[in-house]
């Protein structure tokens, strides 16, 4: 933008030196910022994604045991009671 005003150039080009410099100061604090939270979370000992779901999995597969191992050891304990009275009888 060119104007015979030399004030309003001059303006203009602070204008956009300003800018510019806020976007690079933008920049650095996010980077600071950024560099701050990965530190912090790092301290807080949390587990990563993938271990997160091979954990889920493992007690997905553990209730899945559990309830196999409920129905024999019901039927088994039935058939307990049923051999307690058949012996009972006689």
């Amino acid at each position: 933008m060119q104007t015979d005003n030399k004030f309003l150039d001059d303006l203009a080009k602070l204008g956009q030196s300003a800018v510019g410099t806020l976007h690079g100061v933008k920049g650095e604090v996010e980077a600071m910022i950024r560099a701050r939270l990965e530190h912090v979370l790092k301290d807080m000992d949390l587990v990563s994604r993938e271990e997160f779901d091979v954990v889920s999995d493992m007690v997905k597969q553990a209730r899945t045991e559990n309830a196999v191992l409920e129905k024999k050891i019901a039927a088994l304990e039935k058939a307990l009671k049923l051999k307690k009275t058949k012996s009972s009888k006689k």
